[in-house]
């Protein structure tokens, strides 16, 4: 029983369109899936990855009319993106410059460059130099040439006033190893190697709670394998961890717990995938709903706004 890495992370926007723009066109991702929120039909659920939309590639929306976020601790306050070189982080630097992106200039953190930026709604993103051969499948129509595309998740940070609860859980629950601590950006590993398998949490006690809101992150989802799903189920209740028990969303099963700082983890397996249910070549081009709200198909298509 292992986490491969990350699965996915889930974030809010409250502009649906040109958050498709901004992660399809500027990002030059691939739109693998366009769904709704399964608890919340009113909203889309999009999901934007790589060229196949592969487990941990995959950065996703919630659409809901909402105010900005009010940062502060007990929440993810980075999404890190891996890129293959320190020449492609020149060459975002340099794109986000000519499209007025909100960026920083690229830095070393935790051994690796990054360049920082955020989206429109401020939701605070980077892109990581990792040059380990995480598998990564190329979108052939990207906006952006094959050698610079992002690759998938990076590192994803957590900010949370005590990190004694939260490292219980994540070395004792999940199993991951701390293996670094620089200037007090505590660095976890999961079973993998690489940018996608490294969790960095940010101990900041002086700072309020975050409330939820666009730019803000919803939870964030680590990838195990189909097989060990039941194992993992067990192994919660198991440990008396609080939990959603078995969560069936037909792309993929799913278990959701609360870390101890109020952070929303959810476990995830790597199958069935994104083609379940459409050919590969056209993930994404329409609503695409689970089996049980395909009779509700009408009523929340004329729900939803136009991407």
């Amino acid at each position: 029983m292992t986490l491969k890495g990350f699965h996915h992370l889930t974030a809010v926007t409250a502009d649906a369109p040109r958050n498709h723009a901004f992660y399809t066109e500027t990002l030059g991702l691939r739109l693998v899936k366009k769904t709704v929120n399964q608890d919340d039909v009113r909203a889309y659920h999009l999901f934007y990855a790589d060229g196949e939309g592969s487990p941990g590639t995959d950065i996703t929306f919630f659409d809901w009319p909402t105010g900005p976020e009010v940062r502060g601790t007990h929440s993810v306050v980075r999404t890190g993106f891996r890129v293959n070189g320190e020449n492609a982080i020149t060459w975002w630097a340099s794109r986000f410059r000519d499209l007025k992106v909100k960026a920083k200039e690229p830095v070393m953190r935790a051994g690796r460059l990054t360049l920082d930026f955020e989206d429109f709604e401020g939701q605070r993103l980077a892109l990581v130099n990792d040059e380990t051969k995480t598998p990564f499948v190329e979108w052939g129509k990207s906006t952006v040439p094959a050698e610079q595309q992002i690759h998938g998740l990076g590192p994803i940070t957590l900010s949370v006033p005590d990190i004694a609860p939260t490292e219980a859980v994540l070395t004792q629950v999940m199993g991951m190893k701390k293996t670094a601590d620089h200037d007090g950006l505590h660095v976890f590993q999961m079973a993998s190697d690489g940018a996608v398998a490294e969790l960095h949490v940010r101990v900041e006690p002086l700072l309020p709670p975050a409330r939820q809101g666009a730019g803000a992150v919803h939870h964030v989802a680590f990838n195990i394998a189909s097989s060990e799903y039941g194992a993992w189920a067990e192994r919660l209740k198991a440990m008396r961890v609080p939990n959603s028990g078995p969560v069936d969303r037909f792309w993929f099963k799913s278990l959701y717990f609360r870390e101890p700082n109020g952070i929303l983890f959810e476990i995830a397996t790597d199958g069935p995938g994104f083609a379940a249910d459409e050919d590969m070549a056209h993930l994404g081009e329409t609503l695409s709903l689970p089996p049980f709200l395909e009779d509700r198909r009408a009523q929340i298509e004329a729900n939803l706004k136009k991407l």
